[in-house]
């Protein structure tokens, strides 16, 4: 069972990442101008979520909402105390100024999922929900925001134009 498990978990790790790069690809391809071989990335970014959701279900790691937060605001936590913080110093140790900046960028707004997770977490041991709002996310660093988009991203600067409305 444990080398299942640890299966699992691989298969669920690739699957993950190559949703993230076939998108990756797809923008690539857009911006090339081949809108079907961008459709086609796509399409395989969604059959990889697909089966890296299977896995996780098979895993059971998919607990009760107020433990998935728990869960989530760990993982923000140990990436911008701990893992964040080392990548930037070995980085900037390698002379890679793009490298650092994209850690650090990543650090910032894991701190700001950290601090909305808290809220959710507070309203759901409540017993309640997050009231409803609008939630927007900034194409250059991902920082996170409610409400509105700012004019500028208080992170990196982008124009209120690269957030995207979360639906």
């Amino acid at each position: 069972m444990a080398d299942t498990m640890e299966n699992l978990k691989e298969a669920f790790a690739g699957e993950s990442q190559a949703n993230q790069r076939y998108h990756g690809f797809a923008k690539k391809a857009e911006d090339d101008g081949l809108t079907m071989v961008a459709r086609l990335f796509r399409a395989a970014a969604a059959a990889e979520t697909v089966h890296a959701q299977n896995h996780l279900d098979v895993m059971g790691t998919v607990g009760e909402t107020a433990a998935n937060l728990e869960a989530a605001m760990a993982g923000e936590a140990e990436e911008f105390e701990s893992m964040y913080p080392a990548f930037i110093a070995t980085a900037e140790e390698d002379g890679n100024d793009d490298a650092a900046g994209t850690f650090d960028l990543a650090m910032q707004v894991e701190q700001i999922h950290y601090q909305l997770y808290s809220k959710a977490l507070e309203a759901v041991e409540k017993g309640e929900d997050l009231r409803e709002r609008k939630m927007f996310v900034c194409r250059g660093c991902g920082n996170t925001v409610e409400d509105e988009a700012p004019d500028k991203c208080p992170i990196c600067g982008a124009p209120k134009s690269w957030f995207m409305h979360i639906e």
